[in-house]
C-alpha cells in the first residue's frame, strides 16, 4: 500500500514566525509529530512518503504515485485540509482524515471516504482492518483512551530536519483540569497518561542518532498532569543529557502550579528546559473563577512566572479576551500584566468557542454561538455573542495587540527580562555553526542598521554582552522574534477590524420611534 501523508497549510499566525525562521533558513517551527506517529502505528510494509506543505508543493505526481491519502491536522489548518480533501478526491483517491479537527468536527470532513477519529493507537488498526477487507469508507471511533506506553517511535526518518527550526516529542496525553474553553479535556481526557522514561528516551535517542540538535518541543498540553511520573523521566533525562553534552534545549507546556513545586523546576532546569509556556488567560480573578481556571487563582500570578523565570526557564503565556462578564478595559489590564512580569512572548487571542466544550455546549444552550465552525487564529472575531459589546472587546483586542508588540516596547520588555531570567546551568561551548553566523549577521544588520530601534537594540545588546554574555543565544533569540511580530501586528489590525466593519454593517438599522 502506497501512503500518502498529507500536513495541511497553518495560515499565518502568532507562532508562524515566517521572517524569523527566515533568518536560519528553516520554513517551518515544528514538524508533524501526529502524522509520523500515524506512519509508525500502521503496517511497516506499507510505503510512505510525507508531504508537509508548510515547506513544499503538494503536486499531482504525489496524488498520482499513492494508493491512499492520510490527511490530519487543528482546527487552525482546516481550510487547507478541505482543500486537499477536495483534491485527493478529485484524483480518485481514498482518502483518510483524522487528527484534532476531524475528531471534533467530523461532519466538516464528512467528503472522506474514512475518518479515523479520537487516539489513534485504538483506530488506526480498526481502519487497517477495514482496508484489507475492501472496504471503502468507514467511520472509526473509540469509548476509551488508549495507554501510550505502547505507542511507537514516530517516523523521525520521513522528515526533512533541515527544513525545521524544532523537533518534536511528546510524553503525555490529558490534563487534570477542567477549564471550560479548552478542548484538551475532551479531545485527550483529565486523566493524563505518560510514555515510560524508556520509551521517551528512545525517541531523544532516535532523532540525536538522525544527526538533529538544537530545540526540542514537548508538545504535551500540561507535561506536569502527572508529576510523579514526570519526575520519575526527569531524573533519567538528567544522566542521557549530560553523557550526550545537552544537545538538545527542551521547550514545554505546564501549568502555572509548577511554581509551587521547586523540585520539579530544578529536575527541569537540570535537564536543559529552556522554556515553558503558561496559559495565564487573564490577570482578572473573576473571569478565571468563571472559566473554572481555578489553578491560576490559588498564589499570586506575578509571584508564580517571576519564581520560573529566575529559577532559570523562560515564560511563554497565553492570554485571552472576552470572558463572560469581564470587565471594560481588560485589554489594557493584560497589556499592564505583561508590562509588569515582562514576559517576551505573550500570544493573545480572542475567545473562541471550540466544539466540543463545555463553553461550546453552555453557549449553545444559551442561544449565543453565531458561527457554527470555530478558529484559533488571532485575526478572528469570537464565535459567540459575548456579555459585552463585541466592537468594544475588538478594539481593546486590536490596541492591546499592537502596544504589546510595538518595537520599542518589545526591546524594552525582553530586555527587562533577560536580566531577571536565571543563569543557565548547561552552557556547552560549542563552535557556532554557519547558520547561525548567517542568522546573526542577519539580525544584527535588520535591527542594528536598518530598524528605527537600532539605538535601543544597540544599548540593550552592550549591556547584556556585559552583564550576562553566557545567555547570549536566548536573548538575540527573544530580538529575532521582533522580525515577525512587526508584521505581524499590521496582520491582526488590519483583518479584526476589517472583520469588525463587515459585522457593524450587517448589524440591522435600530428601528426609528416616531416622535
Amino acid at each position: 500500500m502506497r501512503v500518502l501523508l498529507i500536513y495541511p497549510l497553518f495560515p499565518k499566525s502568532f507562532w508562524s514566525f515566517e521572517k524569523t525562521l527566515a533568518l536560519v533558513d528553516c520554513k517551518a517551527l515544528m514538524p508533524p509529530l501526529g502524522l509520523i506517529t500515524v506512519a509508525a502505528i500502521l503496517p511497516q510494509e506499507w510505503e510512505f512518503r510525507l508531504l508537509d506543505h508548510n515547506i513544499e508543493e503538494i503536486n499531482e505526481s504525489d496524488l498520482d504515485w499513492a494508493e491512499l491519502v492520510i490527511i490530519s491536522g487543528m482546527i487552525v489548518q482546516k481550510e487547507d485540509m478541505l482543500v486537499q480533501i477536495a483534491a485527493a478526491k478529485q484524483k480518485g483517491k481514498l482518502v483518510a482524515v483524522g487528527g484534532p479537527y476531524a475528531t471534533t468536527s467530523p461532519q466538516e470532513v464528512s467528503e472522506a471516504d474514512f475518518l479515523v477519529l479520537d487516539e489513534g493507537e485504538i483506530t488506526l488498526p480498526m481502519f487497517v482492518e477495514a482496508i484489507e477487507k475492501g472496504d471503502r469508507s468507514g467511520v472509526f471511533r473509540a469509548a476509551e483512551k488508549p495507554a501510550v506506553t505502547e505507542t511507537p517511535i514516530p517516523r523521525y526518518d520521513l522528515l526533512d530536519l533541515t527544513a525545521y527550526d524544532n523537533m518534536s516529542v511528546q510524553f503525555s496525553r490529558g490534563c487534570p483540569f477542567q477549564c471550560e474553553f479548552c478542548d484538551i479535556i475532551v479531545l485527550y481526557g483529565r486523566k493524563p497518561r505518560t510514555k515510560t522514561p524508556e520509551q521517551l528516551l528512545a525517541e531523544l535517542e532516535c532523532i540525536y542518532d538522525l544527526g538533529w540538535r538544537g530545540a526540542v518541543f514537548m508538545v504535551d498540553d500540561n507535561f506536569i498532569g502527572n508529576k510523579r511520573n514526570v519526575k520519575l523521566l526527569l531524573k533519567e533525562l538528567k544522566v542521557w543529557m549530560a553523557e550526550k553534552e545537552y544537545p538538545f534545549g527542551l521547550t514545554t507546556e505546564a501549568s502555572v502550579d509548577l511554581a509551587q513545586d521547586d523540585e520539579l523546576m530544578k529536575l527541569m532546569v537540570e535537564c536543559n528546559f529552556k522554556k515553558v509556556f503558561l496559559g495565564i488567560e487573564t490577570p482578572d480573578q473573576d473571569s478565571l473563577a468563571l472559566t473554572n481556571k481555578f489553578q491560576n487563582t490559588r498564589d499570586p500570578l506575578t509571584e508564580s512566572i517571576d519564581k520560573i523565570t529566575r529559577a532559570g526557564m523562560q515564560v511563554m503565556a497565553g492570554f485571552i479576551i472576552g470572558f463572560d462578564g469581564e470587565k471594560p478595559k481588560a485589554g489594557d489590564r493584560i497589556v499592564q500584566f505583561v508590562n509588569q512580569t515582562n514576559i517576551p512572548l505573550a500570544m493573545f487571542s480572542m475567545l473562541q468557542a471550540l466544539p466540543s466544550t463545555a463553553l461550546w455546549t453552555r453557549l449553545e444552550k444559551e442561544g449565543r454561538l453565531v458561527n457554527s465552525s470555530a478558529n484559533i487564529n488571532q485575526t478572528t472575531l469570537m464565535n459567540f455573542v459575548p456579555t459585552r459589546d463585541i466592537e468594544e472587546i475588538a478594539t481593546e483586542y486590536v490596541n492591546a495587540f499592537w502596544e504589546l508588540y510595538d518595537p520599542a516596547a518589545y526591546l524594552t520588555r525582553i530586555f527587562d527580562y533577560y536580566m531577571k531570567l536565571g543563569e543557565a546551568k548547561n552552557v556547552v561551548s560549542k563552535r557556532p555553526s554557519w547558520k547561525t553566523i548567517r542568522a546573526l549577521g542577519l539580525l544584527l544588520w535588520k535591527q542594528g542598521v536598518i530598524a528605527k530601534t537600532r539605538l535601543l537594540f544597540w544599548s540593550n545588546l552592550i549591556q547584556v554582552l556585559i552583564k550576562k554574555p553566557r545567555q547570549l543565544e536566548i536573548y538575540m533569540t527573544l530580538c529575532a522574534y521582533l522580525e515577525h511580530f512587526t508584521e505581524y501586528r499590521f496582520i491582526v489590525r488590519e483583518q479584526i477590524n476589517t472583520q469588525l466593519a463587515n459585522y457593524i454593517a450587517s448589524k440591522p438599522e435600530p428601528e426609528k420611534v416616531a416622535s
